[in-house]
């Protein structure tokens, strides 16, 4: 069986309620990769809704001892006068 596609972890969201970087899939749910399972080396998000899989494109040492991504905007200098 192939891969419905292949896919850049760039490309992908990360969903922190699912703990998964995710990727819209044609059934209308979405793939799924968690960070452990990219820590461990894996390259394949499937969809919990249906048959597709994903082949996910990654660096492996970029998630060797990742955390969990943030989306929280970085503080920034304040000009005091």
């Amino acid at each position: 069986m192939s891969a419905y596609d292949e896919v850049e972890i760039e490309d992908m969201e990360w969903n922190a309620e699912l703990g998964a970087y995710t990727y819209p899939c044609p059934c209308g749910d979405l793939f799924q990769i968690t960070l452990a399972d990219l820590r461990l080396g894996e390259e394949i998000a499937r969809c919990p809704s249906c048959s597709l899989f994903l082949t996910v494109v990654y660096n492996a040492e970029d998630f060797a001892d990742a955390k969990e991504p943030s989306h929280k905007p970085s503080p920034r200098p304040v000009a005091v006068a």
